[in-house]
């Protein structure tokens, strides 16, 4: 999620050791599966890991004589993409199963890097329990599905009540508006001078989550958006958005927050790390008073992290990101998510999809949802009131779903992110003024989306 110029080398290089750690391929051992996913770069989060490997053992008991293979790949999300695909092109790397965002899938079935998954879906009983809206994140233009969600998310605003009793700024607080919001910063900064009054990831080096948790937060809260439109892809005509208001009011937002050094340092906005730093530094320390973000942050701070934080829940509130003046429904989320998906050269496929299965059991699934902070995709787990009430959290940001958005994950999707963290940096930098940066923008989305762009004001 966070490609640099800087950072290229070492990503090409990183890709080669992962093609290389893959070995002989996924297709030399009939008896063993291949199991690529996202590491933490945080080495004392190994909530994936455990996950894992218990699914490992309990699928390995099940299935005499076989075998899981767990292939980490550790690397900030943008990096991990390229590695991925670097991994896919050829049936001597290519793992049988591999974790893949959402944002990202619809990309790699275009380049034909994955296989469609309706043959076992169609046998496959717990299919029927999960909400069609996560089903459909996983589905080509072709109709075909090619991944099955291991959970969703939602995107709020957290807020330090130490911080904002010290800024005077009574709670429970819920914002009403974007005024209110930045309102809420600048009192921070004038009365919490040691604390950062609000982040907002932005630029390159953040990738989706300047994208998403930043930029996407704004614009589909805008005042335009409140009918229902989506302001960033027409869908009757099948062209992105070109030249509208509502981008630049997301992008003069992201230019207040910076220019009234409401935000980070620039050079701790743009630092690679800094996602990691606010969840295990800059909250549990009480350094931030509002950070946009999402609803999967507690995972950091359970027992056996490495960053336990037990009273998270006490320190921090919980507010929806209000819509820009309020309009209905007067708050936005974003949803996105993970899929598990067989690589279309992978040379145990069937058995690829039965640990699949495993993962996808509705204890496991609990299981999984509660240990990574996740949204329920399954019916039942969501109906289940052990999940309801295993952390504090999970139902404020459960609600959220009734008013999420999801991205225009169409194959062009990648680029587009790209030229919105962009257009973040440049206003974040101070290098563009928000008219000059929302033009630049429209230029690259041309290209990006090979000329498929319609102006809207």
């Amino acid at each position: 999620m966070r490609p640099t110029a800087p950072v290229l080398i070492a990503t090409a290089l990183l890709a080669a050791g992962s093609l290389t750690a893959c070995g002989g391929g996924s297709g030399s051992d009939a008896n063993t599966i291949k199991v690529s996913f996202k590491q933490s770069m945080d080495n004392q989060i190994k909530v994936m890991d455990t996950y894992l490997a218990a699914m490992k053992k309990q699928f390995e008991k099940a299935h005499p004589g076989k075998k899981v293979e767990l292939v980490p790949i550790k690397a900030p999300d943008s990096e991990y993409y390229t590695k991925l695909q670097q991994m896919l092109r050829s049936p001597k790397t290519a793992p049988d199963l591999v974790y893949e965002d959402t944002f990202l899938i619809n990309s790699d079935i275009t380049s034909g890097y994955l296989r469609p998954l309706d043959e076992y879906l169609d046998k496959w009983a717990d299919w029927d329990q999960f909400v069609d809206t996560a089903k459909s994140a996983a589905k080509a233009q072709d109709g075909k599905t090619y991944g099955v969600p291991d959970g969703t998310d939602t995107r709020g605003l957290w807020y330090d009540k130490g911080i904002f009793e010290k800024a005077g700024i009574a709670t429970p607080w819920q914002p009403k508006n974007w005024a209110e919001v930045l309102d809420a910063a600048r009192a921070i900064k004038k009365k919490v001078p040691d604390a950062v009054p609000l982040n907002v990831y932005t630029g390159k080096p953040n990738g989706e989550a300047a994208t998403m948790q930043g930029f996407q937060m704004l614009l589909y809260g805008t005042d335009g958006a409140g009918a229902g439109a989506d302001p960033l892809y027409d869908s009757s005509s099948k062209k992105w958005i070109a030249g509208s208001k509502a981008f630049k009011d997301s992008l003069t937002f992201v230019d207040t927050v910076f220019k009234e050094k409401l935000g980070p340092d620039v050079s701790d906005a743009l630092d690679p790390n800094w996602s990691t730093r606010v969840r295990g530094e800059m909250l549990p320390k009480g350094k931030l008073g509002i950070d946009l973000d999402g609803s999967w942050l507690p995972q950091d701070w359970l027992k056996g992290s490495g960053h336990e934080w037990p009273e998270w829940s006490q320190k921090l509130g919980l507010a929806p990101m209000p819509t820009q003046s309020g309009q209905a429904p007067g708050k936005v989320s974003m949803s996105g998510g993970w899929t598990w998906a067989v690589p279309a050269k992978s040379g145990n496929p069937g058995l690829a999809f039965d640990f699949i299965k495993t993962m996808q059991t509705k204890a496991n699934a609990q299981r999984w949802y509660i240990a990574n902070s996740g949204i329920a995709v399954r019916k039942d787990v969501a109906a289940d009131p052990a999940y309801v009430q295993a952390q504090p959290g999970i139902k404020f940001f459960t609600d959220l779903v009734a008013t999420t958005h999801y991205r225009p994950a169409y194959p062009a999707y990648p680029k587009v992110s790209t030229a919105i963290q962009e257009a973040m940096e440049s206003v974040t930098t101070g290098d563009a003024s928000v008219q000059k940066a929302a033009a630049t923008y429209d230029e690259q989305l041309k290209t990006a989306a090979d000329g498929q762009v319609v102006s809207k004001p």
